[in-house]
């Protein structure tokens, strides 16, 4: 009978280890292009392009951009079937900048 991948690593590998794979995985996730994770995701540029009511060529040119507005990011957020969140880090912590957080227009409050 087969074995799944996370089977043979659990049954090859310690706890420890398996702890550093899932945090670089994080690390790495976090460091992904727009285009990268669409494509991760298994979605054509025209697919989410219409999922956020945006032409496939314009969203070809934003997935190549490193600056665009955040109600364009969060519409290609929930067009790949996630939610933006925007945070800053400062010395003391981290803080959720709620005006650009879906959660909070999710609450009637945009």
């Amino acid at each position: 009978m087969a074995k799944s991948f996370d089977e043979l690593v659990k049954r090859t590998t310690s706890k420890k280890t398996q702890k550093r794979a899932v945090e670089r995985t994080r690390e790495l996730l976090g460091e992904l292009l727009l285009g990268e994770i669409r494509a991760l995701a298994g979605k054509s540029q025209r697919e989410i392009a219409e999922r956020a009511g945006i032409k496939q060529p314009s969203l070809s040119k934003l997935e190549k951009q490193t600056d665009m507005r955040i109600s364009t990011l969060s519409r290609i957020v929930a067009a790949l079937g996630g939610t933006l969140e925007v945070s800053a880090r400062f010395p003391e912590g981290l803080v959720q900048i709620e005006p650009f957080n879906q959660t909070s227009r999710d609450r009637g409050s945009a």
